[in-house]
């Protein structure tokens, strides 16, 4: 959440900000209730304060019935006041808690995806001499995918991924576990960017696949629940994607400045229930409940943290230049990049089959917005300060796959293996 001092001297740029992510937070009630809550602690302080001092003169012998009295009227009255203390505490609290992170000045403002703006095109188009098919046409031949049955067990939007679309996606792994944990190849795509930064290596991990409710709130990740898969009486959901599971890892916790920035890379089988898309990408594996992703997610001092983001992006563009697919890189506007999110950066490549570019990463920078509610802190010299968090997608495997089998087609329905990845799939040039 932001800082209420910050909202305090800042009201109507905060309110601007809401308006122009599309929330319709009140900033002025919420610093109605600010008053009326220190107002009340003062209140609540002053009478336990004359709670204990009447407590303290009745010790030692028989109390007075002036005294008797006293405490009585105190507790009455320390009820109330508590009471009022509680429900503006809590109204406050839920008011604050929905006031949006503050987009940075380069974010355009716009009022859906559809004003995101296209900053960079890469790689050329193949030139397929043939009508490409869709990638569920060829994985279906293949005996790669089969949704029938899988609808018969778990539903529909669920798959089963077989046979050398297993392996590909395996292949993905490694490789990408390969570069992200290797510091000469990082240090060597910071310097293609132009960027000083740290070239530590991430750390692979395999997170859990579910989260409690407070954490999964404090990451501001929760909403929109109705997109979340809940565990039938417990405080318990499915993730909804790693950096989820990741970024609430350090809650409470004091790093030291030599620890940052840390860097993990999650693999984790993430769930969604894909609200509201019922009727699209039905066809195929753009989008499922269940899906494989590669996260990233780190944690940085704030002087560090937006050249973190730029870092995360250029590595994004270095795999799929690698894999030699064809993209566009957007940059997203106030309305679509999130509600904890200060930028927000999209890529897309370009599917034959479809005829047009669709998303497979997005990199998000946090700034301290999720840090604060999970106390999550950096001891420096000047004192106690909030981390900085950055996510974003390594490879979301599905969609990566459907790129992979949509570009590299060939006119007997084959897949040609991307270089990168021939050393991780025995040395099969194809498919």
């Amino acid at each position: 959440m932001l800082d209420i001092k910050f909202i305090r001297e800042n009201a109507e740029r905060v309110q601007q900000n809401a308006q122009n992510k599309g929330y319709g937070v009140d900033i002025q009630r919420l610093l109605e209730l600010d008053v009326d809550r220190k107002e009340l602690q003062q209140r609540v302080d002053a009478l336990r304060e004359r709670r204990n001092a009447n407590a303290e003169n009745m010790k030692g012998g028989r109390p007075e019935q002036s005294q008797i009295d006293e405490g009585k009227q105190i507790k009455i009255e320390l009820a109330e006041q508590e009471g009022y203390l509680k429900a503006v505490t809590a109204e406050y609290t839920d008011l604050l808690k929905l006031v949006p992170n503050m987009a940075l000045e380069d974010v355009p403002v716009g009022a859906s995806e559809d004003e995101n703006v296209e900053v960079k095109v890469v790689g050329e188009r193949p030139q397929l001499t043939f009508e490409p098919k869709n990638h569920y046409e060829i994985a279906e031949a293949k005996g790669w995918l089969d949704k029938d049955r899988a609808a018969k067990v778990s539903g529909a939007r669920f798959a089963y991924v077989m046979g050398d679309m297993v392996k590909l996606q395996l292949a993905l792994v490694q490789y990408t576990m390969d570069v992200l944990t290797d510091s000469e190849k990082l240090a060597e795509i910071a310097k293609t960017a132009e960027l000083d930064v740290d070239p530590r290596p991430f750390t692979a991990v395999l997170p859990p696949l579910m989260i409690r409710t407070e954490p999964y709130d404090q990451m501001d990740r929760l909403e929109p629940s109705d997109d979340r898969y809940k565990i039938e009486g417990e405080e318990l959901w499915l993730q909804g994607s790693a950096e989820h599971v990741l970024g609430s890892m350090h809650s409470g916790e004091v790093f030291s400045p030599d620890q940052l920035p840390l860097r993990y890379l999650g693999y984790a089988t993430s769930f969604r229930k894909e609200a509201g898309t019922y009727g699209k990408d039905m066809e195929g594996i753009i989008r499922m409940h269940q899906f494989d992703k590669l996260e990233m997610e780190s944690f940085t001092e704030g002087a560090d943290s937006y050249k973190e983001h730029e870092f995360f992006v250029a590595i994004q563009e270095y795999l799929l230049q690698q894999l030699g697919l064809p993209y566009h890189v957007l940059q997203k506007c106030t309305a679509d990049i999130g509600k904890p999110n200060a930028r927000g950066i999209d890529m897309e490549v370009w599917l034959p089959g479809q005829a047009r570019y669709r998303e497979t990463h997005t990199a998000d920078y946090m700034t301290d917005y999720q840090s604060r509610r999970l106390q999550t802190r950096v001891r420096t010299p000047e004192g106690l300060e909030l981390v900085h968090t950055n996510d974003a997608t390594a490879f979301a495997l599905g969609r990566t796959m459907v790129a992979i089998i949509e570009n590299y087609q060939t006119p007997e329905g084959n897949v040609t293996v991307p270089k990168v990845l021939q050393g991780y799939m025995g040395n099969r040039s194809e498919i």
